[in-house]
């Protein structure tokens, strides 16, 4: 089993890697906000994955501002991405079970204890 730690950066990378898949040309304040986290996370991140080989820096010709980079995904980053992405559902479907069954339980005791019914 993974640790929080692990389970939050993988997301963070997946966020990422989803987001600039479809919109390469995305700042890095853009995908901060994105993702909600800082700026200088992001950074960190993206840098983490350029030193991987998942994405890679290109030349964002429609800008007019010839400094702005595209974040590409590298054919290593594709897949890295649809691992990422199998793991992040897989993880958000047990959470989604727990969730559901806790949530039938919580049903369960309203309906068994009329003391806990509607009070609005």
């Amino acid at each position: 089993m993974k640790t929080r730690q692990v389970q939050l950066r993988e997301d963070g990378e997946f966020r990422i890697l989803r987001l600039l898949h479809n919109n390469p040309e995305m700042s890095q304040r853009e995908l901060a906000k994105a993702v909600g986290i800082s700026n200088g996370n992001t950074h960190y991140v993206l840098n983490a994955l350029i030193d991987k080989g998942l994405i890679k820096l290109g030349k964002f010709t429609a800008a007019d501002d010839k400094r702005r980079h595209a974040y590409v995904l590298t054919p290593k980053g594709v897949a890295e991405k649809a691992r990422l992405t199998h793991a992040f559902l897989a993880r958000k479907m047990e959470e989604y079970e727990a969730l559901r069954a806790e949530i039938e339980d919580i049903r369960a005791e309203i309906d068994a204890d009329p003391t806990l019914g509607d009070h609005a």
